[in-house]
């Protein structure tokens, strides 16, 4: 790679290096375990998916640590998964984030115990668990989670799972991950079978599987293969749009209506109607790796459409020509309609790149990296989120996060 992105890199790596243990956070309160926090506003808080990618990006870059530090990343990445277990309901419900506040314990599951459901966990704890499992060699200190684990799973199917379709459902808009999604925000509880959900979810129950093979339970591991199989089935059946050569998001809430002697003929047969709205979203099939090849070469054109995703910094998170494209300064909910987030570059350029299309992804790789060593250089520091026309920061510095993630794209480049 060219002089001037090894120095965005170093840049990256130093930084990173120089600002890990404020990202190491010790035990308080109610969180019993040591946890990862994102940085800048959201310090002190353990999250879902957040923790997922905040350890996937620190230990692929561990041989840049002192062996301290290394031991210290593996015991607060373990801590992650162990705070969410530590707060697992009955139900199996686990809540999507642990903030500590003037209450007795998560807000989400105070809520839960009121009979309120909400959205719970998102599907990144046992792939996080395998995250950590692999790089150390040992799968044993989960052996004693596999009945919650195990209920993690049922709570999803008894009350996000729409057998109908085979999709798995967001309850609302609060705290998806992407905050403002169009797919999802605003609509009616009970009604997205996200792309983003459903793709992710893929990769998660693949993840059970592999916990349970590793524990010497290959019988019970087959059971969720085939569910990782029938969910990815699915979802090619039902998100991917032939004419459009794109995955979307599905609304579920489709059903006859009849009203006295109407609609007695034929009825409705479909089993989810299109959100035909471009996200960033689209592309994760390819990275859990269940999109065609055909599809893979349709997202590949998507993806440098300069009139839609197309960046010189990566992805745009929803499509510049859709209406609700904006590049506005917000926090709860942040902004996914149009920025370019970290993530969002990783988890397309890892796709890509697993479908061969090396140029595309080694594009991004360098946009990424160019962005975050040109805040580095002018500001001191990084962001959540950029514009993603001159590359500026939209807000939060201080946030390093999945950022690391840049670092991933040029290692794995490599390999």
């Amino acid at each position: 790679m060219e002089k001037q992105f090894e120095e965005y890199a170093d840049l990256l790596r130093n930084y990173v290096k120089e600002h890990v243990t404020d990202l190491l956070k010790e035990p308080r309160s109610f969180i019993h375990y040591p946890f990862i926090d994102p940085g800048s506003v959201y310090d002190g808080n353990v999250w879902d998916w957040d923790t997922y990618w905040s350890a996937y990006g620190l230990l692929g870059m561990m041989d840049a640590f002192e062996p301290a530090i290394q031991e210290k990343i593996l015991i607060h990445a373990r801590g992650n998964v162990q705070n969410f277990l530590d707060h697992q309901l009955d139900d199996g419900y686990i809540p999507m984030m642990i903030e500590v506040k003037d209450w007795p314990e998560p807000y989400l599951n105070m809520r839960h115990k009121e009979g309120v459901l909400m959205n719970m966990h998102k599907p990144f704890l046992c792939g996080q668990i395998c995250l950590i499992s692999d790089y150390t060699g040992d799968y044993g200190w989960i052996f004693g989670a596999l009945d919650g684990l195990r209920s993690y799973f049922a709570c999803y199917d008894a009350n996000y799972y729409f057998e109908n379709c085979g999709l798995y459902v967001w309850c609302d808009d609060i705290m998806i991950g992407m905050d403002n999604d169009p797919a999802s925000f605003g609509r009616p509880k009970f009604s997205t079978a996200n792309i983003f959900l459903n793709s992710f979810m893929v990769h998660e129950l693949s993840s059970m599987a592999r916990i349970l093979e590793k524990l010497g339970r290959p019988d019970v591991a087959a059971g969720y293969r085939e569910k990782a199989e029938n969910l990815s089935n699915a979802i090619l059946e039902e998100c991917w749009d032939k004419r459009d050569q794109f995955f979307y998001s599905a609304d579920v809430d489709i059903k006859t209506r009849k009203y006295d002697w109407f609609h007695e003929g034929l009825g409705v047969f479909w089993k989810t109607l299109p959100i035909k709205i471009r996200v960033w979203s689209g592309f994760i099939p390819l990275w859990a790796g269940f999109a065609t090849k055909e599809q893979a070469a349709s997202l590949a054109r998507h993806w440098k459409d300069e009139s839609t995703f197309h960046s010189p910094f990566g992805i745009t998170t929803l499509a510049k020509d859709e209406k609700m494209f904006d590049l506005s300064a917000t926090n709860n909910p942040s902004n996914w309609l149009g920025p370019i987030w970290l993530v969002a570059n990783y988890v397309v350029f890892r796709g890509l790149l697993n479908y061969g299309y090396r140029d595309e992804a080694e594009e991004i790789c360098k946009g990424s990296l160019k962005l975050l060593g040109e805040d580095l250089k002018k500001t001191g520091c990084l962001h959540e989120y950029y514009n993603p026309f001159d590359g500026s920061p939209v807000m939060n510095g201080g946030f390093i996060n999945w950022n690391i993630l840049a670092l991933n794209m040029k290692k794995e480049l490599e390999e």
